[in-house]
């Protein structure tokens, strides 16, 4: 068990390094933390090594295989599996996650991220987390016992009840075209919402936002692949985030805001994606830079 400590606490300093985590040393403690080998089942594992080459099974069942930044299968015949660390640490720190706030967090899997955030948040926090997959939440939910932070509730993260109280944290760990009004509804001020869009490729961006009263800032941290979001999916809406998306190297999007509602047609020009219910407006400068070119799209001042 020592052994196994150790390992642990290796993976979780070169967490640390590879990130980087420079903000917030609690994501370091909590993945040092949280044993991995319970929420992935009992070895040999199948493994997905990062970035995402040819996957092995591991020769034996020593948990040491666990304490690496790779995918853990849990599920190979879905595409299902326990997520790459280093890629869920960055959105972490990225969420400014502090000691005592309240995190919603949908798609639970087996709770391993559950644990994580729990860590995170300590015994002053609160986790509620959602499961579409009955099976797994409950798998979720006695893999959890040792964390009474944590509520585990089966259901659709899109409509359960939990998204009626208000929340400091909305993380979604599934792929989807467009928030569902509940998570926006009940960020508090200065509340963040981390969502992954992704078109049916289940490619895209990490679309971060927060709340500032009755307005929404937003901003991409960066291009994502991840398993899609149970009614989470708009086929048009697909579409067209897919066509936004090619135009935006590194997934990139320039982007400020989260608007709620249709643009009216004196905004069309700062719309950068939209979907039922909402938008996502351009940043200024990318505004200005087009509207300000001239008629012919010559620059050159003779």
């Amino acid at each position: 068990m020592d052994q196994i400590a150790k390992a642990r606490r290796w993976y979780a300093e070169d967490l640390r390094c590879k990130t980087p985590i420079l903000r917030n040393p609690h994501i370091v403690e909590a993945f040092g933390a949280v044993p991995r080998e319970p929420f992935v089942g009992p070895g040999p594992w199948w493994i997905i090594p990062y970035p995402y080459r040819e996957p092995f099974i591991t020769p034996d069942d020593d948990p040491r295989w666990l304490y690496h930044d790779v995918l853990v299968s849990i599920d190979p015949s879905r595409k299902l599996n326990n997520g790459m660390p280093s890629v869920w640490a960055r959105n972490f720190e990225h969420l400014d996650i502090a000691r005592g706030e309240r995190v919603l967090q949908i798609g639970a899997g087996s709770g391993y991220y559950s644990a994580v955030l729990a860590e995170i948040v300590g015994p002053a926090g609160q986790v509620t987390a959602v499961e579409v997959d009955p099976a797994l939440a409950d798998r979720a939910r006695i893999n959890l016992e040792s964390w009474p932070q944590v509520q585990v509730i089966p259901g659709d993260g899109r409509n359960v009840n939990a998204t009626a109280s208000e929340h400091d944290v909305v993380i979604v760990f599934a792929g989807c075209t467009h928030p569902a009004p509940q998570w926006l509804d009940g960020l508090a001020d200065n509340g963040r919402l981390l969502l992954p869009l992704t078109s049916d490729d289940w490619y895209g961006f990490l679309l971060r936002v927060v709340r500032r009263g009755a307005s929404f800032e937003a901003s991409s941290i960066g291009g994502v692949s991840i398993f899609p979001c149970t009614n989470g999916r708009d086929e048009d809406a697909s579409r067209r985030l897919k066509s936004a998306l090619v135009n935006s190297p590194m997934m990139n999007v320039a982007i400020q805001a989260l608007h709620r509602g249709i643009p009216l047609s004196a905004e069309s020009e700062r719309v950068w994606y939209q979907t039922p219910g909402f938008w996502l407006e351009r940043q200024e400068s990318v505004v200005e830079a087009t509207t300000h070119q001239p008629a012919d799209g010559n620059n050159d001042t003779a």
